[in-house]
């Protein structure tokens, strides 16, 4: 594998085809999760990229390459400029993978991502980052209006907390007296830790606990003529 530096550095068309394999949305490859050097990457095998860039995209568009011969050309451009590897996978493990020393492509191998798409959000991110913990270490600079609405609104945020906290413990207590004292428990906000709306966690107010055996429909008697009708017929079938 020759070094990046003699080869220069991959043209923004190169590029935008890594981006294009790399985002399994866009090209539907699936990629897998291995070990190479002690670092996690991503693999694929050859010829699933090869299906991937042949195959027509959605809403009858023409596939990435037009023939399977591009697609090596293009694959091989990836190897050279060092935007994957090529790796043998361990048949044992099965996700360590190990640097083939021969790297021209091959739809039967397998090949790890050395290119780790847009760095944009990682770069906002770590921005985003330096910019809160400024901000806190600045806080005394702040003008005394910010600061007390900081104030203000961080004792809003321990407040509210602390009656959720508050609401979880007297809706426990209440179950459980309402279990000693009745067959069944009175839930308050039945539905404040259900995967609801902000709003529809507080409503209803409160309700009784329901069986499990209460949930199912009971029999109608539709059903209950209709099954006597069956057992009937089988008897007579008899």
């Amino acid at each position: 594998m020759g070094d990046a530096s003699e080869i220069g550095s991959p043209s923004k068309e190169l590029v935008g085809f890594a981006a294009y394999l790399y985002n399994p949305t866009k090209s539907g490859l699936r990629a897998r999760e291995g070990v190479l050097n002690g670092r996690r990457v991503q693999y694929f095998k050859g010829k699933s990229a090869l299906n991937a860039l042949t195959k027509s995209e959605e809403g009858d568009k023409p596939a990435k390459c037009a023939t399977r011969e591009d697609a090596i050309e293009w694959m091989q451009d990836l190897l050279d400029y060092q935007l994957i590897v090529r790796c043998d996978k361990d048949a044992q493990t099965g996700r360590q993978l190990r640097i083939n020393p021969m790297q021209n492509f091959d739809e039967d191998t397998y090949y790890a991502w050395l290119y780790e798409g847009s760095q944009l959000m990682v770069i906002l991110g770590g921005i985003g980052v330096v910019a809160v913990v400024l901000a806190g270490v600045m806080f005394p600079l702040w003008p005394s209006v910010l600061r007390n609405g900081t104030w203000y609104l961080s004792m809003l945020a321990l407040g509210l907390l602390g009656l959720l906290f508050a609401t979880a413990i007297v809706r426990l207590i209440v179950y459980i007296i309402t279990v000693l004292a009745y067959p069944k428990g009175l839930w308050i906000f039945p539905n404040l830790f259900e995967d609801v709306g902000f709003f529809e966690s507080f409503v209803p107010l409160y309700a009784w606990e329901v069986a499990k055996d209460a949930k199912k429909p009971a029999p109608t008697a539709d059903s209950d003529s209709a099954a006597a009708a069956g057992d009937a017929e089988a008897k007579k079938t008899e």
